[in-house]
């Protein structure tokens, strides 16, 4: 049958993942950094996913699909497999507070975080790079606590964040930003998203930069 369906278009498709997580019918997973409309018939034609997507790499087109079947994307979800490629691990929540833990939200990988949500209004910023929190021992009671926390590694992940991250800080009544980054060199990459990100949001938000050594000390602040 023709019907309206959408369409994905790699060459912008920055991997950021959150036409996945927007897709509520698992249609759109992630394949090789890249994301693909895995079944037609799990695509409802709704549309969810494309104001999700930070770099408009989404679009509707009338073609030959097969028809939407609900039934079939309830089943997956029945058996709670995950029929988008990705993780049952990947739902937003608000975590309650843990004696243990200072960490508030989930998720907090970058690529997986929502681009808007509840605990991002009137929040200060943690953005920190994946290794700091194994360097630095006291990182959730000196970093995470009272922060809402996003984390990501600009090498590891192969992905320009800047342009998610500006969306997130327009789009949210975010108070201020932290970065946390280690001292070598990959992790000025983080540095710089945040950098661009903050010229690219059009507002005036205080930002500070805290650099780990590999040995787990501060070794500078800006």
């Amino acid at each position: 049958m023709i019907r309206r369906i959408i369409e994905i278009d790699e060459e912008k498709c920055n991997g950021c993942g959150a036409c996945a997580n927007a897709c509520h019918e698992g249609a759109i997973g992630m394949v090789d950094g890249k994301a693909k409309l895995l079944r037609d018939d799990y695509c409802d034609g709704l549309g969810d996913c494309l104001p999700a997507c930070p770099v408009n790499a989404i679009r509707f087109v009338e073609r030959e699909a097969a028809a939407y079947d609900e039934a079939a994307v309830m089943a997956a979800k029945g058996k709670g497999s995950c029929p988008s490629g990705g993780c049952p691990g990947a739902a937003a929540k608000q975590l309650a507070f843990q004696s243990a833990s200072e960490l508030r939200q989930w998720p907090v990988q970058i690529k997986l975080a929502p681009m808007q949500a509840d605990w991002y209004q009137d929040a200060e910023l943690l953005i920190a790079a994946d290794c700091t929190a194994y360097a630095y021992a006291a990182f959730h009671r000196d970093f995470i606590r009272g922060h809402v926390v996003l984390v990501g590694c600009p090498k590891l992940d192969g992905v320009d964040y800047s342009m998610k991250l500006a969306h997130i800080l327009r789009n949210n009544a975010i108070r201020s930003v932290t970065v946390v980054r280690m001292e070598v060199p990959c992790c000025g990459g983080l540095s710089f998203a945040v950098s661009k990100a903050l010229q690219a949001c059009g507002k005036e938000l205080p930002c500070r930069v805290v650099t780990i050594s590999t040995a787990g000390k501060i070794v500078e602040t800006a």
